[in-house]
């Protein structure tokens, strides 16, 4: 017998970790609302705190220096696409 976790969208977690950031709420009574567990709550409440600083500009920093990534990961897959396919036309005759 295996138990199905229940998967919660993004916009839902952050719905209910508002409503815990504004303590309008114990957190057993926003459990109850939201049917979720309190140390679930919790986990999102504290997420969204550590998360709220890339909002306001680290995101564009960590944004580009992605792109750069990719852009290295392209020219080395594009590298290893010839070296392959000098050795097959060499391995061929």
């Amino acid at each position: 017998m295996s138990v199905k976790r229940k998967n919660y969208s993004p916009q839902f977690k952050a719905k209910v970790a508002l409503a815990a950031l504004r303590n309008e709420e114990t957190t057993a009574q926003l459990s109850a609302r939201f049917g979720v567990h309190p140390t679930m709550i919790n986990n999102w409440k504290k997420a969204l705190l550590d998360g709220a600083a890339d909002v306001f500009g680290k995101n564009k920093r960590n944004k580009k220096q992605m792109e750069s990534n990719v852009d290295d990961l392209y020219k080395q897959i594009g590298k290893l696409k010839v070296e392959n396919d000098f050795l097959s036309e060499k391995l061929n005759f």
